[in-house]
């Protein structure tokens, strides 16, 4: 068998990332916002059932019982639990891991920058990462489309008042090569419309995009608030650029017994997909219980960020060695 041990990535790439995130760190220090680091090993992982993460076991010395422990797809739950117990605003940025996700915009192991502002809000939170992208990527201001605004150009309906079966037909209509029996919820059909029709017209506009005001049912870990027409919607953003989803940011949630309900319903979802149930984070209620402070958070993909500003067509391109050559 052939193999190659040069890296993925040219020298000179890598050390252009090196600056970015030096860059990103400079960034951070100015605004009096701290790094931390919480485990890439946990106990528990993300519900979501569009979430695949790695386990691995651990055998303590002396002992027959072995400990399911799961990679971090985010280390979202940890930096919570900081945030609980007084950090104030915190930033890191991490290698995360996510199982069955390859190929030219994924790679199951990539880094991850993502903060939490306790002085912020969602739109302020937004003027932000506007701000880091412009300061260390030298990237132009972002514009910013509503969720509903989106739909409503591209597709012609509103997604908050039309019928569910407008939207299948829709899906079935527009995107080719769809199974006739495939069976998805709302979301799901408004996920793939996003993904296969919205997202290549995104990749035309060849600016970073905000979108904002999801669908409440896609509110993850976010609060729900109503838009300026009433609709229950999501208070998190998108960030695109090119078509490619770059950062998912909230208003954080901090209601611990509406969060264990969304894990309840999540797993829900996973056994309906004859996927394992997850353990729910029992540390991450505990701490919001206590109180997690009001505060709004992203996390950004600095592989495909770098990837996008470097006009390179391969995530593995920005990354010192591919998975493949892991």
């Amino acid at each position: 068998m052939t193999t190659s041990w040069q890296p993925s990535a040219e020298i000179t790439t890598l050390k252009r990332r090196a600056q970015y995130l030096a860059d990103v760190r400079l960034f951070f220090a100015e605004r009096d916002v701290w790094e931390v680091e919480t485990p890439i090993l946990s106990q528990v992982a993300p519900t979501a059932p569009y979430l695949d993460s790695f386990t691995t076991d651990y055998s303590p010395i002396g002992s027959p019982e072995k400990q399911t422990h799961y990679l971090q797809t985010s280390p979202e739950f940890a930096m919570k639990r900081l945030l609980a117990a007084g950090s104030a605003s915190i930033y890191q940025i991490a290698r995360v891991f996510r199982n069955g996700e390859q190929g030219r915009l994924h790679s199951p192991e990539f880094t991850m920058l993502e903060w939490y502002r306790t002085e912020l809000t969602l739109n302020q939170l937004m003027d932000e990462v506007n701000a880091l992208l412009q300061q260390a990527f030298d990237l132009e201001p972002i514009i910013r489309l509503s969720y509903r605004a989106v739909f409503e150009f591209y597709l012609k309906f509103n997604v908050f008042t039309c019928a569910d079966d407008v939207i299948t037909q829709c899906a079935k209509q527009s995107i080719k090569g769809l199974p006739a029996d495939l069976a998805l919820d709302r979301d799901g059909w408004l996920e793939l419309l996003m993904s296969y029709i919205i997202e290549p017209r995104l990749a035309a506009m060849k600016m970073p995009l905000f979108i904002y005001d999801f669908p409440a049912s896609q509110a993850q870990l976010a609060k729900i608030k109503q838009d300026s027409a009433g609709n229950k919607v999501a208070d998190r953003f998108e960030l695109y650029m090119d078509g490619v989803e770059l950062a998912n940011g909230y208003n954080e949630l901090l209601d611990s017994d509406e969060l264990r309900q969304r894990f309840a319903s999540d797993n829900e979802r996973r056994r309906q997909q004859h996927k394992v149930e997850i353990p729910v984070d029992e540390n991450l209620l505990a701490a919001m219980s206590h109180g997690l402070p009001n505060c709004s958070g992203v996390a950004l993909g600095l592989d495909r960020l770098i990837m996008l500003v470097m006009g390179k067509q391969d995530i593995k391109s920005v990354q010192s060695f591919s998975f493949e050559q892991s």
